[in-house]
């Protein structure tokens, strides 16, 4: 199942140092052994809600296990430094859902598991 490297970089003052122009003229040399593909690199967004100050940037991988190693890989942690020095941000990774994904399952998943856990609550206080 497809995983997501996920980072949300905020702008700093002043131009673009050139630590951080090298860290982006190698990413992807580090990526390509574990299958991954940008699919977002830092794309200004469009607020439709609250706040967003910055870029976003969505990297996808074959699988969790792939975005793990990728970021654990000796030839990224080379190279982060050259972002973390310069760029203030957030970076998770995370599975997908398949195509057979249905919200409705997980919202009735989450109200059984809410009710469940209120009439506990009530049992344990009688």
């Amino acid at each position: 199942m497809t995983a997501y490297a996920i980072a949300h970089l905020r702008p700093t003052d002043g131009p673009v140092d050139d630590e951080v122009l090298n860290y982006i003229e190698r990413i992807q040399a580090t990526m390509t052994p574990y299958g991954a593909r940008f699919l977002v690199h830092g794309s200004e967004v469009e607020v439709v809600e609250g706040v967003w100050p910055g870029g976003l940037v969505v990297v996808a991988f074959p699988g969790i296990e792939e975005a793990r190693a990728w970021y654990a890989s000796p030839a990224y942690q080379e190279i982060l430094p050259l972002r973390t020095r310069h760029l203030v941000g957030d970076v998770v990774i995370v599975p997908g859902v398949g195509p057979e994904y249905d919200a409705t399952a997980t919202a009735a998943a989450m109200r059984n598991a809410r009710d469940r856990a209120a009439g506990q609550g009530e049992r344990g206080g009688s």
